[in-house]
């Protein structure tokens, strides 16, 4: 019952921004599609071609997949997730998580840059590869999903003294003096939950638990932070290095926010903090960075943004700035001038809004192919 009523929801949300935009829902996926060609070699590298070195991230690579499981193309999948094993993972991704940053190292030299692993591509690796095994019903898959969950579990989580079984952003580089550097944009409930059935149940618990406080303490006057630090004996304070700005990262945690399930028991409360921030930008705009102590903002949003807040702008019922981001994204969104992360969240967002991406309260992905059109 709840996943047809959140069908509904998200077909009144498609009325209300264009009469139009239902035409057409059940067919292949367009944009992904376009996102291969502009940004995906033949070999399954998902290349940045804005930067010098033409890198590789392998939150890319995590996205790309989740994307291409979406869309219910298995070949992409198969040769994107061969890419990142044979080259982050060094062919060993039973044992290593992947090295975060891949490129060009020197003149006709190519290979890792930065081997430390990035969380959230970890997490968002785990939970295709999980998915992909149980909706291909694919037993490698399903086993390398547990595996690299698991590997997360080993290397990029700490026990913090008040806040219990915490995600760190990767396995260096984010513990000082008692004191951690954490990204609430790394933690996805969505994803946690589904991971809460791979496996180590009882820890995925904790860590959901305490993503939830690292969230509502990234924003707490409702506009998130990319960085906040965490103290044993003062809590949650701004991040010294960022200033407590809020931008690149930060989007991504009303993106995760909006595209809870309608029953997770974490949406209402999310909704009501992250609020803030999605009513002000349907009113003024959407900024490229706040200052979260301040409320102070500047600059212009890449497009990828708009994309980043449409469910919260669905869950708050504001038609208007949902049709005017239909129309830019439509305009701006997978073009030849290649903007890598403003298109992943383009795609991100207008997927949830046709309801090519979709999670229910466990955490499982219900992409379209897997039910009949005419439960939309």
């Amino acid at each position: 019952m709840a996943h047809r009523i959140f069908g509904g929801l998200l077909c009144a949300a498609l009325l209300l921004s264009d009469p139009a935009a239902g035409a057409g829902r059940c067919a292949a996926w367009p944009a992904w599609e376009s996102f291969k060609h502009f940004y995906i070699s033949a070999d399954g590298r998902v290349v940045d071609a804005s930067t010098a070195q033409a890198v590789t991230v392998s939150e890319g690579q995590a996205y790309a997949l989740l994307f291409a499981l979406a869309a219910d193309d298995r070949p992409g999948f198969e040769r994107i997730w061969r890419w990142t094993r044979n080259n982050l993972s060094a062919g060993d991704a039973e044992h290593v998580l992947p090295a975060w940053r891949w490129g060009r190292a020197g003149e006709g030299t190519w290979g890792v840059l930065d081997h430390n692993s990035a969380a959230d591509a970890d997490l968002w690796l785990a939970y295709a590869l999980a998915e992909a095994g149980r909706l291909w019903h694919s037993g490698p898959y399903s086993e390398q999903g547990r595996i690299t969950a698991a590997l997360v579990l080993r290397d990029e989580v700490a026990l913090i003294p008040g806040l219990g079984a915490t995600l760190l952003p990767g396995p260096r580089g984010f513990v000082q003096q008692q004191t951690w550097r954490l990204n609430a944009s790394y933690l996805p409930l969505q994803v946690l939950r589904r991971l809460q059935s791979s496996g180590d149940a009882p820890l995925w618990m904790a860590i959901s638990e305490s993503a939830q406080r690292v969230i509502v303490g990234s924003a707490p006057h409702g506009y998130a932070a990319d960085w906040i630090l965490y103290h044993e004996n003062r809590g949650f304070t701004a991040d010294t290095a960022t200033e407590g700005a809020g931008s690149y990262n930060a989007i991504r945690v009303y993106l995760w926010a909006g595209m809870l399930a309608d029953d997770d028991p974490q949406a209402p409360r999310l909704l009501r903090q992250l609020a803030p921030l999605a009513e002000s930008a349907a009113r003024g705009g959407v900024p490229e960075s706040v200052n979260t102590e301040t409320l102070t903002t500047s600059g212009h949003a890449p497009v990828g943004f708009l994309a980043a807040l449409l469910p919260l702008w669905v869950r708050l019922k504001l038609a208007e700035p949902i049709q005017a981001a239909r129309q830019r994204l439509a305009a701006e969104a997978l073009r030849d001038d290649q903007h890598y992360y403003s298109d992943v969240l383009s795609l991100f967002g207008l997927g949830w809004l046709e309801g090519r991406l979709r999670f229910d309260r466990a955490g499982q992905l219900h992409p379209q192919w897997t039910t009949a059109c005419t439960e939309h």
